[in-house]
């Protein structure tokens, strides 16, 4: 293994974030050279992604990126089989797919968050959501908007008499990874039964209704009235435009939150450390006023790279995301958050092993 030694791209006088915030002794990070990259996976990080490619663009014109959304699954495969130099995941990597890829890497980039959205038109106010009811719905338990479960949760709403459709990812998903990480924190039951994963066994439904990717999930809801679904905050602007409504999601403390940059923020903050591998679980906090589905996005790279001009652009475009693509005028697009400095120096810890 040979590592990488980053040249210096501006004065050492520089004052910008980067150079204060982080250890790697450089005022701008590794410098690219002109090798072109590829990215897939996470269609919530899809998004962003496509944003930092400009921007990265326009710094580094020597430098091609091409990204796509295809699934965190698709993106661990990926990055695991050498399709894509980098894959994009909101699900960290499990124990299974370490002993699987032992070189794999799973690096947060950012913070972002899951929404469960619905569509029912007509109602007088904001829908409470909770772990019990949404495990119920999805395993055809609860049937029907006006289900007196439902109804005890939002006492003064006017729920129709209208049968509930749950939406699935067809796709192996990090929104799924979430959403049944949810699940599971909230309901032993569901646990026990149907556990969390890129991909789960959903109980059978003849009412379920499977979309791919988050793009998928709009389009689906929108056109099927008495739908739920769960769909990544980076489409909070798509789900507003097809009129779906927004859950208040029961936290661990039995609050209940819509996601916001404050109630998001507030959910990061009750997670203080973060594992040097990255890999940690941000799901049901029990903070005050937090919001009980929010992640770490990752990037998923191999350790070892096949030669030192690889190694050095995917340190330098992953540096730069985290310092100069953590700023508001990417993430405020996609309503996500920045890292905390705790993951921030994790993170580039774990950048600067990337090495030949």
């Amino acid at each position: 293994m040979v590592a990488i030694a980053a040249a210096a791209c501006g004065s050492s006088s520089s004052s910008s974030p980067s150079a204060l915030t982080l250890g790697w002794g450089l005022p701008n990070g590794p410098v690219p050279t002109s090798v072109s990259l590829s990215e897939t996976g996470s269609t919530l990080l899809y998004p962003l992604f496509k944003l930092w490619v400009v921007g990265y663009k326009s710094a580094y014109p020597q430098v091609t990126i091409t990204t796509a959304g295809t699934g965190s699954g698709a993106g661990i495969s990926s990055a695991a089989g050498g399709s894509a130099d980098i894959g994009a995941s909101d699900a960290y990597l499990t124990p299974t797919d370490v002993s699987k890829y032992p070189t794999l890497m799973n690096i947060p980039l950012a913070i972002s968050a899951q929404m469960v959205n619905y569509n029912l038109q007509g109602l007088n106010g904001t829908l409470k959501l909770d772990g019990t009811i949404l495990a119920e719905i999805y395993e055809g338990k609860i049937t029907m908007w006006d289900d007196p479960a439902i109804e005890k949760l939002n006492p003064g709403l006017s729920l129709p008499h209208e049968k509930v459709v749950p939406l699935v990812r067809s796709d192996s998903s990090g929104d799924t990874f979430l959403f049944t990480s949810y699940l599971s924190h909230q309901v032993p039951a569901w646990s026990s039964s149907v556990g969390y994963g890129t991909t789960v066994a959903w109980p059978p439904l003849a009412s379920e209704r499977a979309f791919k990717g988050n793009a998928g999930m709009v389009v689906g809801c929108q056109a099927i009235p008495g739908c739920v679904a769960y769909i990544g905050i980076s489409y909070k602007s798509d789900t507003k435009a097809a009129g779906l409504g927004e859950a208040e999601l029961a936290n661990g403390a039995g609050q209940y939150e819509l996601p916001t940059n404050a109630t998001i923020a507030a959910a990061a903050a009750s997670f203080p450390t973060i594992p040097t591998t990255g890999t940690v679980s941000l799901i049901d906090s029990s903070a005050p006023g937090a919001y009980p589905i929010i992640n770490y996005e990752y990037a998923i790279v191999k350790e070892i790279q096949p030669n030192a001009d690889k190694a050095q652009d995917i340190q330098a475009m992953l540096y730069w995301a985290i310092t100069t693509g953590n700023s508001g005028k990417y993430l405020s697009q996609v309503n996500f958050l920045p890292l905390p400095k705790a993951a921030l120096a994790v993170s580039e810890a774990l950048i600067a092993k990337i090495a030949v």
